[in-house]
């Protein structure tokens, strides 16, 4: 099986960041901007994945308000605890009908051993992918930016993320964000640093909004 790639340390991120700016003139002017992009890390396990979760679709504000409400009532927050709130309480805290499904399907399945998250860093990057993604509920891009920002995977690429496609159309002085499928093609040329590239584009992102 093939070995996980190492993770991101702060000097391989600004290593990365340098590779990035020579390579692409779009890039070394967010950096130029703006500085280097944080890393931006989360702690493994269940919590982070339900805050992903919670960030499908809304914004972080909003999903940020959700999640410390979720832990206020969740402390600590572990599956056994989240499967004791009800519909309603979970309803309250900002969950949709679907996000309250999704969350307790994470939750059995943690319980269960369905999904090891402990496993998850001794897995190449197909491997996590494919364990995440077996819960309902939880497809590529959650998948995605749990080896980008809890296992600092260097070269995963978040598609679909709106912000990251808003970001390159802004850089690049696109009319409209990049279809996922040219998404994907201009990434290419950012491997094997994916991750770092969605940094500094985040980056821009958030600071071009003074977040």
């Amino acid at each position: 099986m093939p070995r996980p790639a190492e993770s991101l340390t702060d000097a391989t991120l600004a290593l990365a960041v340098r590779e990035l700016a020579a390579r692409d003139p779009a890039l070394a002017a967010v950096v130029e901007r703006f500085g280097l992009p944080p890393m931006w890390a989360r702690e493994p396990g269940f919590a982070t994945l339900i805050y992903v979760m919670l960030e499908q679709q809304v914004s972080l504000a909003s999903a940020k308000a959700a999640f410390d409400r979720l832990r206020a009532a969740c402390d600590p927050l572990t599956p056994a605890s989240f499967l004791e709130l009800d519909d309603r309480q979970l309803f309250e805290i900002g969950f949709s009908r679907q996000k309250t499904r999704y969350g307790r399907e994470l939750a059995r399945a943690v319980l269960s051993g369905a999904l090891d998250l402990d496993a998850l860093p001794n897995l190449d990057d197909d491997g996590v992918d494919a364990a995440l993604t077996s819960v309902v509920g939880f497809g590529p891009w959650t998948a995605t930016i749990y080896r980008l920002m809890v296992l600092l995977r260097p070269d995963a690429w978040p598609l679909g993320d709106i912000a990251l496609a808003q970001a390159i159309a802004e850089v690049r002085g696109l009319p409209n964000r990049p279809a996922s499928s040219e998404m994907l093609a201009l990434a290419e040329g950012w491997r094997p640093w994916r991750s770092v590239a969605a940094r500094i584009l985040w980056h821009h992102y958030l600071s071009v909004r003074g977040k």
